[in-house]
């Protein structure tokens, strides 16, 4: 072979190896960062041109969903799951065309590093980039809002920081002021006694006014006309019977006992006694601050003397409010108490949350725990 001949094949063999290099080198890397952003800084140079190489490969994968009219469904990924195994299950899912394109994009941009745990409402009508943003985030969309039996307005306002909802705790106290017209209270009334205890779905985006309104829709959806006349037939009309369900939910410990406590109150009622309720003392005094609690406890016999229309020991008859949001099942015991001779109750001495009752005060004296 001539020499000139060997000088053109070696220079041919160097610009391959030279167009190879800029091709690996240059070409792949920079066609890549063009079209699906810039690699991860941790990954190596030999990585960010191995990953580069794999999504021009993968065509059109990364951006051809994999069914336009696809169904959307909940997708979990678990605390700590290897993002190998999150790619794995949604192509099983058949939420996305294929497992390692999903896997080679994420590594690449580094977003395998983000994607957090939770539940996502995901849907196969989205490209693999395209959902990989939604795992960005595992916020859903709809929050648990639960009321507890028992608690007053402002106890239900302290948990709305922490609640999900963008309602802060002095909008919401001031918008209870006003019922809802759906309600039919009292023009003086508030919303006090008509947060029914349920756990609410609401969508994040939930206004003071629409949470209000919901709650409002819950109560009279639960208040049937059988309770209705029930109340009627204890001479309560709805709000008297929500008024004495707040007394019964706070007395009581045991739903079981709700109905038979309630029959102590509307005999009292009956007979023009006084209720005597330390719960409506406790809602006449308010905030212990000492305490960090709206619910002193135990009274003193000065907070027993505490002149309000609330205390049930120095003024006759239903206090004029509500003093807290009852269950459905006090307000059943009231609609449906217990036929019985008792005028007094008090906590048995066995730390068991049930009651003793009897018919005379002297009965109630001996009873007292020593």
């Amino acid at each position: 072979m001539r020499r000139y001949q060997i000088y053109f094949i070696l220079a041919f063999i160097v610009v391959f190896i030279l167009a190879a290099i800029y091709l690996v080198l240059g070409y792949v890397p920079a066609r890549a960062s063009m079209l699906y952003g810039p690699p991860a800084r941790a990954l190596s140079i030999s990585d960010r041109i191995e990953y580069s190489t794999r999504l021009l490969l993968h065509g059109d994968l990364l951006t051809t969903p994999l069914n336009q009219n696809g169904v959307e469904q909940v997708f979990r990924i678990e605390q700590g799951e290897a993002i190998a195994s999150v790619a794995t299950r949604l192509e099983q899912s058949s939420i996305i065309v294929s497992a390692q394109a999903f896997y080679d994009y994420v590594v690449y941009t580094g977003l395998d590093l983000t994607i957090q745990a939770g539940d996502y409402t995901l849907n196969p009508a989205l490209s693999i980039i395209d959902l990989t943003r939604e795992l960005q985030d595992s916020t859903p969309e709809d929050v648990n809002f639960v009321i507890l039996s028992g608690w007053r307005m402002e106890e239900i306002a302290a948990s709305l920081p922490t609640s999900g909802l963008d309602i802060s705790s002095e909008a919401f106290l001031a918008a209870a002021q006003i019922p809802p017209q759906a309600l039919s209270l009292p023009s003086s009334a508030t919303m006090e006694g008509f947060f029914l205890p349920d756990s609410y779905t609401l969508p994040r985006s939930t206004a003071v006014q629409q949470l209000l309104e919901i709650i409002a829709r819950n109560f009279i959806l639960h208040i049937t006309e059988d309770m209705r006349a029930g109340f009627a037939a204890q001479g309560l009309d709805v709000y008297q019977a929500v008024t004495l369900a707040s007394i019964v939910e706070r007395e009581s410990v045991r739903d079981d006992e709700q109905a038979l406590i309630a029959s102590v109150f509307l005999n009292r009622l009956k007979t023009g006694n006084t209720l005597g309720s330390d719960p409506t003392v406790q809602y006449a005094l308010g905030y212990d601050a000492t305490a960090q609690t709206w619910w002193t406890n135990p009274l003193s016999l000065d907070d027993l003397k505490f002149d309000s229309p609330y205390n049930t020991y120095i003024y006759a008859g239903l206090p004029p409010a509500p003093i807290a949001n009852p269950s459905l099942n006090a307000l059943q015991a009231v609609a449906f108490p217990e036929t019985s001779p008792y005028y007094y109750f008090q906590a048995k001495c066995d730390g068991s949350g049930y009651h003793t009752f009897t018919v005379t005060f002297e009965e109630h004296l001996a009873n007292r725990c020593q």
